[in-house]
């Protein structure tokens, strides 16, 4: 793990509480959590140290990483992290429970703060390595999984999971899914509440197309309130995140944070009762600089430091020309520190400009 500590700047954004926007309702003194979601080919390290940049305390996933590849892999360049990310969640994809338990006790010992079985992904390459939302058809393989995993490690193991798969809208396969696993011992269970159809939809459309039903979640969670549901799909303002929160023990958002991740900015006072600050999107970024600087000597390339921070801007003047600029540079040879500062500076000069035309 790489332990290599942040410096002073951008530890004291990190302790900054959050800004709230006015009326927006808290949920200060109760137990709801905030998480963003893992995924593939976004949230990897860069994006969550600027994620904790944004909130200490949601909680981050790792992408999803195949048991297999844990245990014979390369462990380093799959499981290293920053210590300033902590806590993160390890998402592991597998079926043998014996690969499951030792990439588990592998991910304890990196660190990680939890782990979690993935039984929500439905691509097709998932499909066929037996791992994802298909396993939602084989929950007693699950709670086998899930009891050599909690065999092999301290920390908690956790199941994401879907409301059904394929064409079954009926309640009662996922109440099924969800006692075997219960029975096994698995207490959290975070649920996208949209059912997984493995033929005949992308990836991408399963994330829109299947209708959202809160309401099995709602449901699931009066049968078992010993149990901790976290409400994952379809959630893209906090308001709304909070609106149907209420009965369940958190939520959980992912694609809104990548479009917007300043909406990272807001948790810590929302959903944990942090104190409001007026920091501002410049301030976060230049808190980051030495971050930048830091990685780029270890022969980063500063699209992979930046990408996580092109929606920063969203919906803010200059917001689209931070990302062109950003899109078209980043990834050229040279690029450096000077230039997110030119970025930077251009989106301030746009908010001036803008702001004495309004005057």
């Amino acid at each position: 793990m790489d332990t290599s500590q942040t410096t002073d700047s951008v530890k004291n954004v990190d302790k900054q509480e959050a800004f709230a926007s006015p009326g927006v309702s808290t949920l200060s003194g109760s137990q709801t959590s905030f998480s963003v979601a893992p995924m593939m080919e976004i949230t990897d390290r860069y994006c969550r140290s600027f994620h904790r940049v944004l909130s200490r305390n949601a909680l981050l996933y790792s992408e999803m990483i195949t048991a297999a590849a844990v245990v014979h892999g390369d462990r380093k360049y799959l499981l290293d992290y920053d210590s300033a990310e902590l806590p993160v969640v390890l998402q592991l994809g597998g079926s043998d429970a014996g690969l499951m338990a030792e990439s588990a006790a592998i991910g304890e010992q990196f660190g990680y703060s939890q782990v979690n079985i993935n039984c929500g992904c439905p691509s097709d390459r998932v499909k066929s390595g037996r791992f994802g939302a298909c396993l939602m058809a084989e929950p007693a393989l699950v709670a086998e999984s899930f009891i050599a995993m909690s065999a092999a490690v301290k920390i908690p193991v956790t199941v994401k999971c879907r409301i059904g798969i394929d064409r079954d809208d009926s309640f009662e396969p996922f109440e099924r899914f969800i006692r075997i696993v219960a029975d096994a011992g698995c207490d959290t269970f975070i649920v996208h509440a949209r059912k997984a159809w493995l033929d005949g939809l992308s990836p991408k459309e399963n994330r829109t197309i299947p209708p959202l039903k809160y309401e099995y979640v709602d449901q699931i969670k009066s049968l078992y309130p010993h149990i901790q549901f976290i409400l994952n799909g379809g959630l893209s303002t906090h308001e709304q995140a909070i609106a149907n929160s209420r009965s369940i023990d958190g939520v959980m958002l992912g694609r809104e944070v990548c479009s917007n991740p300043w909406m990272l900015n807001e948790v810590d006072h929302l959903y944990y009762g942090a104190q409001q600050n007026n920091r501002t999107r410049f301030d976060v970024v230049e808190a980051c600089y030495p971050y930048i600087e830091t990685h780029l000597m270890q022969d980063v390339p500063l699209g992979k430091i930046m990408k996580p921070m092109l929606g920063l801007f969203h919906a803010q003047p200059g917001g689209r020309l931070w990302r062109r600029i950003l899109s078209e540079t980043m990834w050229v040879k040279g690029a450096g520190l000077h230039t997110v500062q030119r970025a930077l500076d251009a989106v301030r000069q746009t908010a001036e400009d803008m702001q004495r035309i309004s005057r």
